[in-house]
């Protein structure tokens, strides 16, 4: 893990909000997809805080951050990430989710632009109404019924094992103990996003956006040409594609997405629209 990790907990209207965070300089705030926690960017932060203070926050209802009761919503995880920031005194930040996390990113960019310096989403949804009316009955992935034989378990396990690269087993192990934590809802994430219209926010985003597709994530790469077109407002729009990345992306491939990410600050933080913290 590295003993340069700093773990902590912020006071905010939800409950205490938990953190990981290493490095200095600009923030840069991680937010994980659902039922993740910042476990899943433990190879990726040290890579990003050689430059800037990496948060990595467990969102509200996940990890070991206060709960959140169903309906679960992009809003709502909006809040609590602005809470944290607040909390800790920052006033300008750049944001990067990946999956559920990009569309928090996404609201937060859309609500409170002049905060936010960049934004960076990692196979985001595209929630418009289709996604809602695909997404109404059941949300497929991380659905699983909770028995005392443990089916559940191997359930879990095999609806993630299809998007996860060879070898699986550590990944999964992470995702599953994730899934399990107390309070969390494994499928909730997911309908919180299916309850979310994207297509009304995703016009007021006006900081610089950089979208990260997966070659091999077959949920969010159909997305990367219609979240581009959409993104009318924003000060600038680049798009990466990283090969052989999948769901997990920000664990197998932590290298290359440091790479992207680090290029695309770099050129931003250099302009006039510097994003830093404010103590």
């Amino acid at each position: 893990m590295g003993a340069d990790f700093r773990f902590a907990y912020a006071d905010t209207s939800f409950g205490q909000v938990h953190y990981a965070e290493q490095g200095d300089g600009p923030v840069l705030l991680l937010l994980h997809q659902t039922p993740r926690s910042w476990d899943e960017f433990r190879e990726l932060i040290p890579l990003l805080a050689v430059d800037h203070r990496v948060i990595a926050m467990d969102m509200v209802g996940f990890g070991a951050s206060a709960t959140l009761p169903a309906p679960q919503t992009i809003e709502a995880f909006a809040r609590g990430a602005w809470e944290l920031l607040d909390a800790l005194g920052v006033g300008l930040a750049a944001v990067l989710g990946h999956h559920t996390g990009a569309a928090v990113a996404m609201e937060m960019a859309a609500g409170d632009s002049h905060r936010i310096g960049a934004v960076m989403l990692s196979s985001c949804p595209w929630a418009d109404e289709r996604y809602r009316a695909d997404h109404a009955v059941a949300v497929g992935v991380d659905q699983a019924e909770r028995s005392e034989d443990g089916a559940h378990l191997q359930t879990l396990w095999d609806l993630r094992r299809p998007y996860y690269p060879q070898p699986v087993a550590g990944l999964l192990d992470r995702f599953i103990r994730d899934a399990l934590a107390p309070g969390v809802d494994p499928a909730e994430g997911h309908r919180a996003c299916a309850r979310y219209r994207m297509e009304d926010r995703i016009g007021s985003v006006t900081a610089p956006v950089l979208l990260i597709g997966a070659s091999e994530d077959p949920f969010s790469m159909p997305n990367l040409p219609i979240l581009e077109s959409r993104l009318t407002g924003a000060a600038s729009v680049r798009r990466v594609v990283i090969q052989n990345g999948t769901v997990a992306l920000v664990e197998r491939e932590a290298a290359a997405v440091a790479s992207v990410v680090r290029d695309f600050l770099a050129t931003i933080e250099s302009g006039p629209s510097k994003v830093n913290s404010v103590e």
